[in-house]
């Protein structure tokens, strides 16, 4: 078997891969190195190796469902295409009926996980989602429960007067698994003040992360690419998620998400996202964030071929069905808002891989392959 480095066709790369091949983490020149590479297979070459000491071949998958309980939400930012103003025709409150009769009927599916996140509602306490995530542990014990990004906790926070640590200690302790890793966006504060200037800084961000990981809660994070950021941004955010990592080893995964664009309003987006650029982004975080274990590629934001041809860049978590997802689809995703289990099975061993069923802390949940 030859070593990695000699696979490497593009000299540029090769120091990249005897320090993967060697065990050690590359460096943020390397990773915009990466970025701007047009050497696609060897950038696959790198991270399939990372993948590969990681995971094998197993590609993960969920059996889940969405619950977005509100649109309303008082930051209104320009990248969002979800969010409402009360009082707009098309602004929702879900009741608490409401979400156990959808919790009834997914547990009646099999589903094993709900994710939950919303707007930032003004008229809801701490108390409302107390009692949705007992109402959920009540119905289905066994469903995890991912719920609530760094937005929403720091949210509820302020709302409440408590320190984010109680927030996060008493939705715990109603039945809260893991947090989501939405609202990280691009940590690059330039770029914030276009795309979401209401919302918590990137530090802050960080910070709310660091109280979850500090209670033994783990997390997602993601990445918001292809709007305006350059690819000094994506290389800082990487480095600001790595080197939290490095100290309280609370992530469990990485998600990029491809921006949408439709029914938003951050201008002057540059061009739409090629198949190119989003190999990269994910080769790259995946070589680069070698402390954090897991990869996903959420295949309603990417589409399912490109999703499959991921698995063949790093990505090992092919993410869920998620039924009845309205986030990205407010903002123009042509994939269908649902899919059953026979379809990312399908999906992920066409593409050479073996299926296996988890939850969100990645514990097996029904067959695998």
């Amino acid at each position: 078997m030859k070593k990695l480095p000699d696979t490497i066709a593009d000299a540029r790369l090769r120091p990249i891969a005897r320090r993967v091949w060697e065990g050690r983490p590359v460096s943020g020149a390397d990773a915009l190195l990466m970025l701007n590479s047009s050497s696609i297979l060897d950038l696959g070459r790198l991270a399939s190796f990372v993948r590969g000491k990681l995971h094998g071949d197993a590609a993960y998958y969920g059996v889940s469902m969405n619950l977005n309980f509100t649109n309303i939400c008082e930051l209104r930012c320009p990248l969002c295409a979800f969010s409402r103003d009360a009082g707009r025709k098309d602004a929702y409150l879900l009741t608490l009926a409401d979400m156990e009769r959808r919790v009834k009927k997914a547990a009646a599916a099999g589903v094993d996980e709900v994710h939950i996140v919303g707007g930032l509602h003004p008229d809801l306490p701490l108390s409302y989602f107390e009692d949705l995530l007992r109402s959920v542990k009540r119905i289905a014990p066994r469903m995890f429960v991912t719920a609530f990004t760094a937005v929403e906790i720091d949210y509820f926070s302020r709302r409440e007067g408590i320190a984010p640590e109680e927030t996060l200690r008493r939705l715990m302790a109603a039945g809260l698994g893991a947090m989501p890793g939405g609202g990280a966006e691009i940590f690059a504060p330039r770029v914030r003040k276009i795309i979401a200037p209401k919302k918590i800084s990137g530090k802050r961000w960080l910070e709310i992360m660091r109280a979850a990981h500090g209670l033994g809660l783990k997390t997602n994070a993601t990445m918001l690419y292809n709007h305006v950021e350059k690819p000094a941004d994506v290389v800082d955010h990487l480095a600001r998620l790595r080197a939290l990592q490095e100290e309280t080893g609370g992530f469990k995964t990485f998600v990029p998400l491809a921006y949408h664009d439709a029914n938003t309003g951050v201008p002057a987006k540059r061009r739409s996202a090629t198949g190119f650029d989003d190999i990269r982004v994910y080769a790259a975080a995946r070589v680069f964030l070698h402390n954090i274990p897991h990869l996903k590629a959420l295949w309603m934001y990417v589409g399912e071929k490109m999703a499959q041809t991921l698995l063949n860049f790093g990505v090992d978590d092919f993410s869920g069905t998620y039924s009845g997802e309205r986030v990205v689809h407010a903002a123009g995703a042509a994939t269908a808002d649902r899919g059953s289990e026979a379809f990312l099975r399908e999906l992920i061993e066409d593409a050479g891989f073996r299926p296996v069923r988890v939850n969100a802390s990645y514990e097996p949940c029904g067959r695998s392959a």
